[in-house]
Parts: C-alpha cells; structure tokens; sequence
C-alpha cells in the first residue's frame, strides 16, 4: 500500500507461452517427442520504475534517513564557516553518509526551508560558534530543532538510526 491506501501490485510470477513459441523452443520429452516449454518468469519488484514510485509515495517523498539519497545538508550560516563545512562533509563521507554543503551565499532561513522542501532528513547548520566550540546545530526536516552536539555525537545518533533498519 502507498501513503494514499492504495494497494499495488509488484511482484509476480507468470507463465509465458508466447516466448517459447517466438524462439521456436522445443524439448524432447521423456515419451520421444518434441515439445515446446512454457516459461516462467519472476518479477520481485515488478518493473523498477512502479517500484521506485510505489516506495516514493508511500514516503511521500520523505524517505528515511537509511534510504534518502542525501541523508545529511550541512548549512552554513556565513562564509567563515565553508571550511568547517567541507571538513563536516569530508567525515560524513568517510563514516559513509550521504551529505551535501550548502554554502551559497544566502540567508540561514532560505537554505533550512529548500532542504526542507527537498526532504533532507537532517540539516546540520554551522556558524561562527559552532567552529569555536567544534560543534554542529543540528536540525530535522520536521522542525525538529535537536540543538547543537560534537559532529562525533551526530554521527553516532545517525548511525543509530541506519543501524535499525539495518537489523530489521
């Protein structure tokens, strides 16, 4: 079912007996004779395309943190902060997270309500104070402002989350 209650269905198994046909397949059975086969075919998902939009309705385009393409956007409140920022990015990517830095020059609010709408699980938003104290503002795309933490802190309570599902 999707976010709608609509039920669909993806996987199936058929039987085919226009392809053997098509192909002109023939086996010689236990009694001597040609015979032509019917085919079997499995789909798990059905066509990857119904899948991929079944999964994205049912989320609403809000997927998980352990399936979001872009699971973390780090923010930058000022220009000071963008070498904060790719070191931010550098270890999410070596703890193997998928994060993007946002260091356009733009207002703080603009940026958190784009990552919003583009359904960024978390937003670690990163100012003067956050590099003096070696610290990320973390905030989720709910609203969710979940204060600032050690980028380690972060990284342990995104791994929590991953690693549930992962043992699901």
């Amino acid at each position: 079912s999707d976010s709608l209650g609509r039920t669909w269905q993806c996987g199936t198994i058929q039987l085919d007996m226009q392809m053997p046909e098509r192909f002109e397949l023939e086996y010689v059975g236990e009694d001597g004779e040609k015979h032509r086969p019917i085919m079997i075919h499995r789909a798990l998902l059905g066509s990857i395309e119904r899948f991929i939009g079944v999964i994205t309705e049912h989320f609403a385009g809000a997927f998980p943190a352990w399936l979001s393409p872009v699971q973390v956007k780090t923010l930058t409140i000022t220009d000071r902060a963008n070498g904060y920022a790719a070191e931010i990015a550098a270890a999410l990517d070596r703890a193997g997270f998928r994060a993007e830095t946002d260091v356009r020059n733009e207002k703080i609010g603009k940026k958190i309500r784009e990552a919003t709408l583009e359904k960024i699980p978390y937003m670690l938003v990163v100012g003067d104070r956050d590099i003096e104290n070696g610290t990320v503002s973390v905030r989720h795309r709910s609203g969710e402002d979940l204060g600032a933490m050690s980028l380690d802190q972060f990284l342990e309570l995104l791994g929590r989350e991953v690693a549930a599902k992962e043992r699901k």
